[in-house]
């Protein structure tokens, strides 16, 4: 068995005593390399990528998703393909998950029972407890009765268990409130103890949603009734303001990973234009008429790109490692703001659409995406994103580039300025901020700017989107 490995819960940082297997990202019986990510596991504080630290294969998975346990708990096993099945099942049945109080790399120290007794006292229970639990209230000889548990499902935990146990002591606190005699049975911190005393609230009523089920401030406040509003020297009590934790979804996890990666990786360059849309903006009332449909601006604005992309192929790439892929169509992936977060579809081979196609095309994967039901295949590739905010009203702002795409186009909202014409008068125009973002490593500051001219002339002569 010298090539069999545990891989149990991890701990990070000195508070973090369980977690929950979210995800496991490689499948029973697969074989993994270092680096490959595990699976995800989540505390209540982040969620993180395990990441291997040999080649192996995962022979067993102990523990499926979803479960709160301790750290040092077995979550797989690892082993060779010469391992055999009953060897696994052997080293699993034998292991134990060290027993450890106090910081990480702090030495490990035995609990000791309280009582040397001739026969030790077995508890017979049918309230759901971990095993490791049941020993330690069988040794110490702790009731079970009163003890609440802060598990998963109201399952009595290792450290429930210690808190029961801890002999009754009188509270030493501070201050001009004078409290009364508390047993220590009640697990609850010391401003707890004092709002319960100066608010009349018993201790024992009061659920803990701490760490152990420790009673904390904002559970005392919680049962005190609320003053009534507008009386003259009524205190003010806080509403409970506890975060409602909702899990990243598969899709947030990716955009979060490869946005992330983006960000850290790709020298973005950004190039930033006004262009003036009078002439787009009347024109897309007749041409919606003669065509009958109700393109968005957005529409005329994947046309546009779509267009500028093939007279400048540059621009219209993907980089992977040191190779750059131009692309003889425009694939544009279109921002959308979705329930599940921000997704990118793509509207393929925009170049050779026309408005009211790509108004159509673009129609039904914003109703795909927010009905929640686009597939992967509408969202991989792409070759140029467009990220328009300017339904929200914000001016400009710097989209950070999809990888592997080169590029990604921002747009603001159209805002009216002031501008001088060509006989010299000054008056009133409708002008749209765009900014570009560009990898730097594969797309020069020149490039990106003969772009985005030939971009703002097809904008302000949007004649040319028609031919």
């Amino acid at each position: 068995m010298a090539n069999i490995r545990a891989f149990t819960m991890p701990k990070w940082g000195i508070e973090m005593t369980e977690g929950t297997v979210a995800e496991w990202m490689v499948k029973e019986g697969d074989p993994f390399t270092r680096g490959d990510t595990l699976c995800l596991i989540e505390t209540d504080k982040i969620t993180n990528d395990v990441d291997a630290e040999f080649d192996s294969v995962l022979r067993k998975i102990v523990v499926p998703t979803g479960e709160v346990l301790p750290v040092g708990t077995l979550l797989a096993v690892f082993a060779g393909a010469d391992a055999d099945d009953a060897a696994i099942d052997a080293f699993i049945g034998a292991f134990k998950a060290p027993v450890t109080i106090g910081a990480p790399g702090a030495a490990a120290k035995k609990v000791e029972p309280v009582a040397a007794a001739a026969a030790q006292r077995v508890i017979d229970t049918n309230r759901p407890i971990s095993p490791e639990a049941l020993k330690l209230a069988q040794d110490l000889d702790v009731d079970l009765e009163p003890v609440q548990g802060s598990g998963r499902h109201g399952r009595i935990t290792y450290q429930d268990v210690q808190q029961a146990a801890r002999p009754a002591a009188r509270p030493h606190l501070q201050g001009p409130l004078d409290l009364p005699a508390a047993p220590e049975k009640h697990f609850a911190s010391p401003l707890a103890r004092r709002l319960a005393a100066l608010h009349g609230v018993d201790l024992g009523a009061v659920k803990g949603t701490g760490a152990r089920g420790r009673i904390g401030k904002a559970d005392v406040l919680a049962t005190v009734p609320k003053p009534s509003t507008g009386g003259p020297g009524a205190p003010f009590v806080p509403a409970d303001n506890r975060p409602r934790i909702v899990p990243m979804d598969k899709i947030r996890k990716i955009v979060a990973r490869r946005l992330t990666e983006s960000a850290s990786t790709i020298p973005h360059i950004r190039l930033r234009a006004n262009v003036a849309v009078d002439e787009l903006l009347a024109l897309r009332k007749t041409a919606n008429l003669v065509l009958g449909v109700k393109a968005s601006i957005n529409d005329y604005l994947v046309r546009a790109a779509a267009v500028a992309l093939t007279r400048h192929p540059e621009i219209n790439i993907q980089v992977h490692g040191e190779a750059i892929h131009r692309f003889a169509h425009a694939d544009i992936a279109v921002a959308v703001a979705a329930d599940s977060g921000l997704v990118t579809p793509v509207v393929r081979g925009a170049d050779q659409m026309r408005i009211d196609q790509i108004a159509a095309a673009s129609a039904a994967l914003i109703a795909k995406a927010q009905a929640g039901k686009l597939a992967y295949a509408d969202m991989e590739g792409g070759t140029f994103s467009i990220s328009n905010l300017g339904m929200f009203g914000i001016n400009d702002f710097d989209a950070i580039i999809n990888p592997p795409q080169g590029a990604i186009l921002a747009v603001g909202a159209v805002n009216r300025a002031l501008a001088e014409g060509s006989d010299g008068e000054v008056r009133f125009e409708s002008r749209l901020a765009l900014t570009l973002s560009c990898d730097h490593r594969a797309v020069d500051g020149a490039e990106g700017a003969r772009f985005m001219a030939t971009l703002k002339g097809l904008i302000e002569a949007p004649e040319g989107l028609f031919g």
